[in-house]
C-alpha cells in the first residue's frame, strides 16, 4: 500500500491532527532491550538528509519506516532498534527537522521532515539553545530524540511569540522561552 502523506496543517484541526496521531501506529522501541549492538552505517545530517554508506536514501517511506525505530540514550547516542538488535547511527545535530507550526488555540502543532504531527507541551517540549546571537529552537519528539525547526518554522514561531507580547510560547498549559537561558 503506498505512503500517503496527511493533509496539509494549516488545512487540519486540532481534533484532526490528534487523531491522525493516535492512529499511527509506532513500534514501542523504549520496551524492547536488544542486547545485540551493531553500526548501522547511517547518518542523520543536520538538513534532515538520510544517508547509508555514504548514499543518500531518497524513499520517503523507507526513511519514515527507520525514524519510527529512533531511539536517543542518556549519553545522546541515536539507534535504530528492534526487538533482535540496536544499531547505532550518526545524527549530526537533531533526528528530525520541524517544516511547519500551526497555533489551534492553547496548542502549537508541527509537522516534521517525516510527515510526523507533533503537539508541543509537557511531553514534547521546546527547548532553546545556542546563544542570543544564534539561538536554535528544538522540539521532542519521542524517545528522546528532537527536531530542530528549520529557518521557516522558527520564524513562525518567533511572529507566534510576538503576538504574545514576549519571546515565549505556550502549548497546552507550558510555556516554553524562544532564547536560551
Amino acid at each position: 500500500m503506498p505512503y500517503e502523506p496527511p493533509p496539509e496543517l494549516a488545512g487540519l484541526s486540532l481534533a484532526e491532527i490528534a487523531e491522525l496521531t493516535a492512529a499511527r501506529q509506532l513500534p514501542p522501541v523504549d520496551q524492547w532491550a536488544p542486547e545485540r549492538e551493531a553500526d548501522s552505517l547511517m547518518t542523520i545530517k543536520a538538513d534532515g538528509r538520510w544517508f547509508h554508506e555514504g548514499d543518500e536514501i531518497t524513499r520517503a517511506a523507507m526513511i519514515r519506516a527507520f525514524a519510527s525505530l529512533l531511539w536517543r540514550d542518556a549519553q545522546g547516542q541515536h539507534w535504530l532498534v528492534t526487538p533482535q538488535e540496536k544499531q547505532s547511527i550518526e545524527v549530526e545535530d537533531a533526528a528530525f527537522v520541524a517544516v511547519d507550526v500551526k497555533r489551534d488555540g492553547d496548542a502549537l502543532v508541527f509537522r516534521l521532515n517525516t510527515d510526523d504531527l507533533v503537539i508541543a507541551g509537557p511531553d514534547h517540549p521546546i527547548r532553546a539553545a545556542g546563544d542570543p546571537e544564534t539561538p536554535a529552537l528544538y522540539l521532542g519528539v519521542r524517545h528522546g530524540t528532537e527536531a530542530r525547526l528549520n529557518r521557516s518554522t522558527y520564524a513562525q514561531l518567533a511572529e507566534i511569540a510576538i503576538e504574545g507580547g514576549d519571546l515565549t510560547v505556550t502549548s497546552q498549559g507550558a510555556t516554553f522561552a524562544l532564547t536560551p537561558a
